[in-house]
């Protein structure tokens, strides 16, 4: 499962403070080079996994869409440095050096969990731009519509599960030595509301532990304080959007499910929600089909695809 996901893709370097990393990286374009010609779809994925969640819907993307997608570092098989800052502005850094490698100016999201952030992030770059707040800036990228899955949207709604408590704690660092594959099973039987086959749950670990991973988990976790941090920005380019947005949610997940969606509604004119019932926090593994005609609906209704 891993080795073909990693044969189809490739690595760029990502330069931070004169260091070069490689960062793991998949484009379509490169099996379909029919796809030049179609609009560029960015997929981010969330914490722990890696780019590998997006397989299940992949092929199907890959009729109407362009689709790029990267392992932000830290994770999957992208470099995990464990003498790094992680947080989400870097991971928007790596995304957008990408994008310029490909000279891409304009593109459309499909986000989930940790990426949901990632995407605020670059949706409020795309806000200060237009807003004229950031006049130096030499960035042209224009986002064209955003489709979030279960996220932490709103600090203030994120259940964490007792892993990540405990991982963003002092004791992180000691605690992530005894972490076990037993354990990553338990908390993903926790917030998904469909079994997750073993085979791709072996998978998910596997990627976790490539490089040494698990030791930086304790600073990847680190995105939870950064929400409450950013959260006036994250949340407050939510609130003022303009563009196509719908968010895509399995209701039943303990983190990000159906307490989550209400606040969105509260906070975000016009909301554009999707329910997915009897499903839970990855709702692209969980429920693929599901997903793909939500995405694919909302894409037609905006003239972004035509199905």
């Amino acid at each position: 499962m891993i080795s073909q996901w990693q044969d189809l893709g490739d690595f760029f370097v990502y330069r931070k403070n004169e260091v070069d990393y490689r960062i793991f990286y998949r484009d379509s374009l490169q099996n379909h080079p029919q796809a030049i010609n179609k609009p560029v779809l960015l997929l981010i994925h969330g914490f722990p996994t890696a780019s590998l969640d997006w397989q299940h819907i992949w092929d199907e993307l890959s009729h109407y869409f362009r689709l790029l997608t990267l392992d932000m570092i830290g994770f999957g098989l992208s470099d995990k440095p464990e003498v790094y800052e992680y947080t989400i502005h870097d991971q928007a850094d790596i995304f957008q050096t990408l994008l310029n490698n490909f000279n891409i100016t304009d593109y459309h999201i499909l986000a989930h969990d940790y990426g949901d952030t990632v995407a605020q992030e670059l949706l409020a770059r795309q806000l200060d731009i237009q807003t004229e707040r950031l006049s130096t800036s030499s960035s042209i990228e224009k986002i064209h519509s955003t489709i979030l899955l279960n996220g932490g949207l709103f600090p203030e709604t994120h259940r964490p599960v007792l892993m990540q408590k405990l991982l963003i704690s002092s004791i992180g660092p000691w605690l992530i030595k005894f972490y076990s594959y037993e354990k990553f099973k338990k908390t993903f039987s926790h917030i998904c509301a469909q079994p997750i086959a073993e085979e791709e749950l072996a998978s998910y670990w596997q990627l976790l532990q490539y490089n040494n991973g698990t030791k930086v988990m304790p600073k990847l976790i680190r995105y939870m304080q950064e929400r409450k941090q950013y959260r006036d920005r994250w949340v407050g380019v939510l609130e003022n959007i303009t563009m196509p947005l719908r968010l895509i949610d399995g209701i039943n997940d303990p983190i990000s499910g159906q307490h989550m969606v209400e606040r969105y509604r509260q906070l975000v004119k016009q909301p554009d929600i999707v329910e997915l019932k009897n499903i839970g926090h990855y709702p692209q593994v969980e429920a693929p089909n599901k997903v793909l005609a939500a995405a694919l609906e909302f894409w037609k209704k905006h003239h972004i695809v035509t199905v």
